[in-house]
């Protein structure tokens, strides 16, 4: 009897012609049924992706293995179910991108379930409290970085995340903590990428006179703010606006572009391929 839960299904290879035929007929002779498809074929580098979901599963390893047959060599192939994914967040003391996070959690918006909030400072914990979330203070005034990411990985070994999700945490990690999650880090920037990077992006942005501001949501990697970006967005601003102003100003797009990434990533919308993201929104 097959199950029909719904799975994605990711792709990406070299292109050649009639991949989407070949694809679609071995899950067809499964009796899969597909209920969204899209594909995407970067020219330059004649490479190909594609995300399909499709209900009616039974034996993802051969239906895998009967793909590997057809596709070519080195094709990356994986299938996920389609389900809520366990997730931790992490902030520092300003509470807006992880205030709305917790709301949208208890309100049904996130396909995750939240398990924790972990924090180095102790301001955001009645925020917590209010949404009955599990909340972490883990200081790291007057301790090594090493010591202090081992204590968070301490407290994440008992939730297992699939996600870290980084609400406005203003810490940089080590690469050998990147490597416990990679490619599972997703972080959210006060400014418009590759603009700006690294520390008080907004004073930047005002001595710099710019006319826009914005917010990218990106995957964590060795290099600061340098990781694959999942999404984007802007808002204007003008020569009477402080560093002050254009911080508050930026809040909403920040909170609203790191709520967007996450449910792009949740959906398994994202491919990150070299240094960039393809996303199929």
């Amino acid at each position: 009897m097959k199950n029909e839960e719904t799975q994605v299904l990711h792709i990406h290879c070299a292109d050649e012609k009639g991949l989407i035929y070949r694809i679609t007929e071995i899950l067809y002779s499964h009796g899969l049924n597909i209920v969204n498809n899209q594909e995407f074929v970067d020219a330059k580098n004649s490479y190909f992706f594609m995300r399909t979901e499709f209900e009616g599963v039974d034996g993802i390893e051969t239906i895998t293995n009967d793909l590997r047959k057809v596709l070519p060599t080195k094709a990356h192939i994986s299938c996920t179910p389609v389900g809520n994914r366990s997730v931790v967040l992490m902030a520092s003391k300003e509470p807006h991108c992880l205030g709305d996070l917790l709301l949208r959690h208890k309100y049904g918006e996130l396909t995750a379930r939240v398990k924790a909030v972990v924090s180095n400072h102790e301001v955001l914990a009645p925020l917590c409290k209010a949404f009955d979330m599990p909340f972490h203070h883990i200081p790291a005034a007057g301790i090594d970085r090493e010591a202090h990411e081992a204590s968070i990985l301490d407290v994440l070994a008992n939730y297992a995340p699939d996600y870290l999700v980084l609400a406005k945490y203003m810490r940089i990690f080590t690469p050998s903590f990147v490597e416990r999650y990679p490619h599972r880090i997703i972080n959210i920037h006060h400014s418009f990428l590759p603009a700006f990077v690294g520390a008080s992006p907004y004073r930047q942005a005002y001595r710099r006179g710019v006319k826009v501001i914005g917010a990218t949501a990106h995957i964590v990697t060795d290099n600061l703010d340098e990781g694959p970006i999942i999404a984007q967005d802007v808002l204007p601003v003008n020569h009477s606006f402080s560093a002050d102003e254009m911080a508050f100003a930026g809040r909403d797009v920040e909170k609203n572009v790191l709520a967007k990434a996450l449910k792009l990533v949740l959906q398994e919308r994202v491919f990150i391929y070299k240094n960039r993201t393809i996303v199929f929104d």
